[in-house]
């Protein structure tokens, strides 16, 4: 599983498209199960996947927190399943929200901290994870106390 990770109209789709052509692509609806799209995934497919704010945005306009969190851990454990069942590449795109005004509104500062929840979350499971700023693509990578990369 990869992640690439930027602000609005970084340019993460652009790349995306360009290292996997012959991906498909599937944009995540506010309360679409993954069985409803996943098992017509083709074997061995790349499958990049979007939407992730605005998935966010309407599962958080319909829970709580902890239950925000169980869906996304519950959507990517099926994603993790799905990988390893059917061979899949999987390619995630995220939306970075952390840089810039922090908004007033208590709705719009929830959803702010739980995409960033969501992003640590995501990026624990992927390898690698791409930031993107301005269509340029740097590779994060964790380091240990030492300041070795793991």
């Amino acid at each position: 599983m990869q992640c690439f990770i930027g602000g609005a109209c970084s340019g993460r789709s652009d790349l995306v498209d360009e290292r996997f052509p012959e991906a498909r692509w599937h944009r995540l609806a506010p309360g679409q199960g993954v069985a409803d799209w996943l098992d017509e995934v083709p074997m061995g497919a790349t499958l990049v996947i979007t939407g992730w704010a605005a998935w966010l945005s309407a599962t958080l306009a319909e829970d709580h927190d902890d239950g925000v969190r169980a869906s996304w851990r519950a959507l990517l454990e099926a994603l993790a399943a799905a990988q390893r069942r059917q061979g899949l590449e999987l390619v995630l795109i995220l939306d970075e929200m952390g840089r810039g005004i922090v908004p007033m509104a208590p709705e719009a500062r929830r959803l702010r901290d739980l995409n960033g929840w969501l992003a640590q979350e995501v990026a624990s499971r992927c390898t690698p994870v791409w930031h993107v700023r301005h269509g340029l693509a740097r590779r994060l990578d964790r380091v240990d106390a030492s300041g070795r990369g793991w």
